[in-house]
């Protein structure tokens, strides 16, 4: 997919509107992502981009049905039983439907991608990471972490499937065996976990399939904050990337790509007439070593979850 990007000069700074991205600031957070995306898919440019006074206004071209239609996004989502890093999937149910279940199997028993499959990786310093969300969909999926073996499923808010209003530019998904403790309150933050596992924004040049299991490398971590929940948001690249050489620390991610996800995360609920959503530590993305910190801190609460010290609720551990 090729962006092209007409340069306009500013002319509202406050305009916050999103639907049909009809405004200077709206065209420029569109604009950052439609970079990013070029440069995380590896795509060459010779455009050349001057920032402020402008903003620019991203125009996917030709505008098809390719990218964004419903119908695009359905034919990614049928994932079939496919061998992942020795796990198999299957799919029941019928796609787009809240019948949808893609499953988890380990030979003939099924498990459940949150509490069997290992937090670590097979290489030191890595982790895997359970792919929900492929780069460029739109359906909101997630592990069910109130369902037996806790298949992946599509979120339904108010009785309706949920599906972003514009595609993801990165893989999204969650790291196996971590748990954001809705109990417990961040020291400097003052606000508790979303009760999920840690979310992973995974910044490859691949889009990488539903029920992916993939070896990924920590960068950084973002401290989202989410109707007063903290969400964290650890952002990643898979080992096997081209761009696993290159990439070791938050430092070494482009400023675009960091930024375009800070901002695609703070707007992306206002079509629902939801605020901003903010985040911690100056909205600063915390580094490697403070994203390994993170995770193994919610390593522990899961441990915790899981064992029975802290009470489940209606979330299934395998143990309830």
């Amino acid at each position: 997919m090729l962006v092209d990007c007409l340069i306009l000069p500013r002319t509202s700074t406050h305009a916050t509107d999103l639907r049909g991205y009809a405004t200077a600031d709206a065209w420029k957070m569109n604009a950052t992502l439609a970079l990013l995306f070029r440069q995380t898919s590896s795509l060459k440019s010779t455009m050349k981009f001057s920032t402020a006074p402008l903003a620019l206004l991203a125009l996917a071209a030709p505008i098809t049905t390719s990218a964004w239609s419903t119908a695009a996004i359905r034919s990614v989502r049928t994932v079939p039983a496919t061998i992942l890093h020795g796990y198999s999937t299957a799919t029941s149910g019928e796609s787009a439907t809240e019948s949808f279940r893609l499953s988890f199997n380990e030979g003939d028993a099924t498990i459940s991608p949150w509490h069997d499959i290992p937090l670590k990786g097979g290489a030191e310093g890595t982790y895997n990471a359970v792919i929900e969300i492929p780069k460029m969909t739109k359906a909101k999926m997630e592990v069910a972490t109130k369902e037996p073996n806790n298949p992946i499923a599509q979120d339904v808010k108010k009785g309706k499937l949920r599906d972003y209003h514009g595609p993801i530019f990165w893989n999204y998904g969650c790291l196996p065996q971590t748990w954001e403790n809705p109990h417990e309150e961040h020291p400097e933050l003052k606000c508790f976990g979303d009760d999920d596992p840690i979310d992973v924004v995974e910044i490859g040049s691949k889009a990488l399939a539903m029920g992916t299991v993939a070896e990924v490398k920590p960068l950084g971590v973002l401290a989202m904050i989410d109707d007063g929940e903290l969400d964290w948001k650890v952002i990643a690249i898979a080992t096997d990337d081209d761009l696993a050489k290159e990439y070791n620390d938050i430092d070494d991610v482009p400023d675009a790509v960091k930024d375009g996800i800070r901002e695609w995360f703070r707007w992306y609920k206002t079509p629902d007439d939801k605020p901003l959503n903010g985040f911690g530590f100056d909205e600063k993305w915390l580094d490697a070593k403070n994203a390994n910190e993170v995770i193994e801190e919610t390593h522990e609460a899961w441990k915790k979850l899981r064992s029975g010290e802290i009470e489940a609720g209606k979330l299934w551990t395998g143990k309830n």
